[in-house]
């Protein structure tokens, strides 16, 4: 009961403190919902609701078992996570955070995973896309498309090392499986999809319906995490509590033989992702590779902006969070580590050898990813406008049938 009590008043004043920051500072508290919601309007609704509405239909037509059963003999030794896994890890990759959580979330509600398997999932599916590696980080903040590489390669090598190292997490719940086949049958998938698609009733109109509004909705709870955390975060630096625990973090750097002045953009990367590594980039008086190390670091442990999105997802599951921010302390410390090991033959040895690893290699993903991240930032508003507008009529649409039906 004194813990409960503690807890209660520990939420409590701090949910105070925060609404006295507010009212002290209401005009860099706009500008700092300003920030977060042009992220979510420009970049994050129009480069996420595809993935989301796509991975909807796909579970619903059992395009999602059909992989599952192709990807048994991959993900089950080595993840310890049914065949559908490998679907939430590319989708993951491909589309960012926090899809995979999202897909996890839909794949424990249809019952296709334990929540054992869930919680192993979920610990190494949620990534930072390929877009916002090479577009937003290489190429905007730092100004080097090369470093792209080291990012991509010390974030994902990072991620599928904590998916080897979850797989111990919990108990074995189905031994027998992981020594059943080892070979993928494509027969048996494509039963599983046909059934699959039949015990789904939902017609085409309404499955579409219902992957749309689903999309939004989450897409909605996540643009309220941005900007909520786009405020919080610049409230603590008007406040001077970043300074404050940043001065408590740059002894713990010394430690790594880090610069102390990276502590702020560490504690505000803890925060929010995108800030940490705009800030780390802008140090010019710290080494490169120092300023690598935090970032990777930083988009392994993703934020905790990113943390209360994936929380929020799976509270209607019985998925723990706890594996989940193990899982990104795990891999904030291993992306740093493979960022230190990388450095020298991907970057060092390319800017002296330009045989080693051809420029055509590392110049293409950032060309590409600059590009879109250029198209988002132009027409993301106007998708986001449209689609918004679709939700209120799917949404005005089903309120107004369903009205007619009680009648």
């Amino acid at each position: 009961m004194t813990r409960s009590r503690m807890k209660t008043v520990v939420l409590a004043s701090f949910v105070i403190i925060m609404a006295s920051a507010l009212v002290t500072f209401p005009k860099e508290s706009l500008e700092a919902s300003k920030i977060g919601l042009s992220m979510w309007w420009e970049v994050v609704f129009p480069s996420l609701l595809p993935f989301f509405i796509v991975a909807e239909m796909l579970i619903g037509f059992g395009v999602v078992k059909f992989i599952g059963v192709l990807l048994e003999p991959l993900m089950r030794p080595l993840f310890r996570v049914p065949g559908v896994g490998g679907f939430a890890w590319a989708m993951g990759m491909a589309s960012g955070f926090p899809a995979g959580a999202k897909i996890t979330a839909r794949l424990r509600q249809e019952e296709q995973i334990t929540a054992i398997e869930a919680e192993r999932l979920v610990s190494f599916t949620n990534a930072s896309n390929p877009l916002f590696i090479f577009g937003a980080i290489a190429v905007g903040f730092f100004g080097n498309p090369n470093l792209g590489i080291i990012l991509a390669l010390s974030h994902y090598l990072g991620s599928f090392i904590v998916g080897i190292v979850m797989r111990f997490h919990g108990p074995n719940e189905q031994k027998g499986k992981e020594k059943q086949k080892l070979k993928p049958s494509l027969v048996e998938a494509l039963r599983v999809l046909h059934r699959t698609r039949l015990n789904d009733k939902r017609p085409l109109g309404k499955l579409l319906g219902d992957a749309v509004i689903s999309s939004i909705q989450t897409l909605l709870m996540i643009g309220g995490f941005i900007i909520l955390f786009s405020v919080f975060n610049r409230l603590l630096s008007l406040v001077n509590i970043t300074e404050l625990i940043g001065y408590f973090t740059s002894f713990s750097l010394q430690l790594f033989k880090l610069s102390p002045d990276l502590s702020i953009p560490l504690i505000s990367g803890l925060f929010e992702i995108t800030l940490g590594s705009k800030l780390a980039s802008e140090l010019m008086d710290v080494e490169l590779l120092q300023q690598l190390i935090i970032t990777s670091f930083i988009l392994g442990f993703s934020g905790f902006s990113i943390h209360a999105q994936v929380a929020s997802i799976i509270a209607d599951t019985d998925i723990r969070y706890k594996p989940f921010f193990f899982a990104r302390i795990l891999q904030g410390f291993i992306s740093a580590i493979l960022a230190l090991v990388l450095w020298k033959p991907v970057y060092l040895d390319n800017l002296a050898y330009g045989e080693v690893i051809p420029v055509s290699l590392i110049e293409q993903p950032s060309v590409w990813a600059n590009s879109l991240w250029g198209l988002l930032s132009t027409y993301g508003p106007i998708i986001t406008l449209i689609s918004l507008t679709l939700y209120i009529f799917v949404y005005a649409s089903r309120l107004f049938s369903l009205n007619t039906h009680k009648r």
